[in-house]
């Protein structure tokens, strides 16, 4: 993957803003983590001053939200949103940060092999095909080149199957390694990330309020047929 260029060039009106203001922009071109209050995935950071960063998604995101951003399992930042247009926001930092520090710092950590794919925790249901058998698993995190998976024991290390994700999503795994009913698969074709900028597609249905996750709707009992109002003995009449 190309290094982070560290030269000034803004993209768009926006970041003549910050310019004028004596902020230094950076334009990179990375993959990060994006964390809402009710959903995550992997977006694409275009830019990023010590005051702020521009990203790109196809998903609607709506001013003053606020969001943490994690460019690597050890920096995230808090910031909220700044202003949405054509598939790009612009997010002001809670707190300033040097921006040129981060960058090093995260291309030190890549040099160094520290460096680790950005991963989405979900909670889907799946199927693994295993020389023609269906398994069903759950995902429980997944990458653009992995997933993390719960199964029932029968999935083992160096095995290759096919995995089936919700959306008619279908790739080829490896897998890497699998121990207490948990494994991690390497994916032969990479998931594009436009699959990963939501994870919401990914979970299960919600069920009813109320209802625990485990607990299935209470069925309602059959009406039970009403018995035949006993006849009364109609007593003759007196003559």
């Amino acid at each position: 993957m190309e290094e982070p260029r560290l030269y000034s060039a803004p993209p768009i009106a926006e970041a003549e803003d910050d310019r004028r203001d004596g902020a230094r922009l950076r334009t990179v071109c990375r993959i990060a983590k994006i964390v809402r209050i009710d959903d995550a995935g992997l977006w694409m950071v275009r830019n990023i001053s010590d005051g702020g960063m521009m990203l790109t998604t196809n998903v609607p995101v709506a001013v003053g939200e606020d969001i943490t951003i994690m460019l690597s399992e050890e920096i995230s930042l808090d910031g909220q949103v700044a202003w949405v247009r054509d598939g790009r926001c612009g997010v002001a930092f809670t707190d300033e940060i040097d921006g040129e520090l981060v960058l090093r710092q995260l291309a030190e950590d890549k040099d160094n092999g520290w460096h680790r794919p950005l991963r989405v925790e979900v909670n889907a249901h799946a199927l693994a095909s295993v020389n023609h058998r269906m398994r069903p698993i759950e995902v429980v995190n997944l990458s653009q080149h992995g997933a993390g998976i719960i199964h029932d024991g029968s999935v083992e290390t160096g095995m290759r199957l096919n995995l089936m994700l919700p959306g008619g999503i279908r790739r080829e795994a490896v897998v890497r390694w699998s121990r207490d009913g948990r494994a991690g698969l390497w994916l032969t074709q990479p998931l594009e990330r436009h699959l990963l900028e939501s994870v919401r597609h990914l979970q299960p249905a919600a069920q009813p309020k109320g209802l625990p996750l485990t607990q299935e709707p209470p069925e309602v009992p059959a009406k039970k047929k009403a018995a035949p109002a006993a006849k009364k003995k109609r007593n003759a009449a007196p003559r």
